[in-house]
């Protein structure tokens, strides 16, 4: 499984965005593996599809891709706060990490470098 983070999903749902094709080339070579994201970072790919009234589109969008989404559980804050605090990132994209922790997953998607590399250090490859 690979866990999206919302560039990914963002660049897939819009063909104007610079990362589009590398977006939908990502999407098909590894569909056979299947897509994960956290709830809070399918809500964030959303906001601009739903500040157009694209949100149902974008939904369906991501549906056809098979993204399951991963609820923040109990006990969430705390592992977020840790995450947070030993690497520097923003808040979600602690939730991208913390999702390939659930899933489980080895392999986040992202065109984020900071992310990308937070990811390798703990332990997971990226596209």
């Amino acid at each position: 499984m690979i866990i999206l983070d919302a560039s990914v999903m963002i660049a897939h749902l819009d063909a104007s965005d610079d990362h589009h094709d590398r977006a939908v080339e990502l999407l098909m070579e590894e569909a056979e593996h299947g897509f994960a994201s956290s709830a809070v970072t399918v809500a964030e790919a959303l906001v601009g599809p739903a500040r157009r009234g694209r949100l149902e589109a974008a939904r369906a969008a991501l549906r056809q891709i098979g993204l399951e989404e991963i609820a923040v559980g109990p006990g969430a804050s705390s592992q977020l706060a840790t995450l947070r605090a030993e690497t520097g990132l923003k808040l979600p994209d602690c939730c991208v990490l913390l999702a390939a922790w659930d899933a489980p997953a080895e392999r986040v998607g992202t065109f984020d470098a900071k992310l990308r590399e937070a990811a390798s250090r703990l332990g997971l490859t990226s596209h």
